[in-house]
C-alpha cells in the first residue's frame, strides 16, 4: 500500500465532488482532533475538548462520540476510502 503523491496534487479537500468524499474529509478532521486531544492528555494532562466545551457537558460528549464514530468509520471503510481518493 502506497500513497500516490501525484494523484493528490490537484485535490482540494474543501471542494470534493461527492458526498462520500466530503464525509471522508469531515471524518479525517474529527480523527485528527481526537488524536491531538489524546496527545495533549498524555503529554500534559490537558483535555482540550473539555477545556473548550466544559468537562463532560453534553457538547463534549457529542464531540467524543463523533470522534469515536469517525475512527470506527475509518477502520470499517478503509478500502473504500482509499479507492475514492486513489490511494493504493
Amino acid at each position: 500500500m502506497y500513497l500516490n503523491i501525484d494523484s493528490l496534487k490537484n485535490i482540494n479537500p474543501l471542494k470534493t465532488n461527492t458526498p462520500m468524499r466530503k464525509l471522508d474529509v469531515i471524518v479525517a478532521i474529527l480523527v485528527v482532533i481526537g488524536a491531538l486531544n489524546w496527545g495533549l492528555i498524555g503529554l500534559f494532562e490537558f483535555n482540550l475538548v473539555a477545556k473548550i466545551f466544559g468537562g463532560l457537558s453534553i457538547i463534549s460528549r457529542i464531540v467524543y462520540i463523533l470522534v469515536g464514530l469517525s475512527g470506527l468509520y475509518q477502520i470499517v471503510f478503509l478500502k473504500q476510502i482509499q479507492k475514492r481518493w486513489n490511494v493504493k
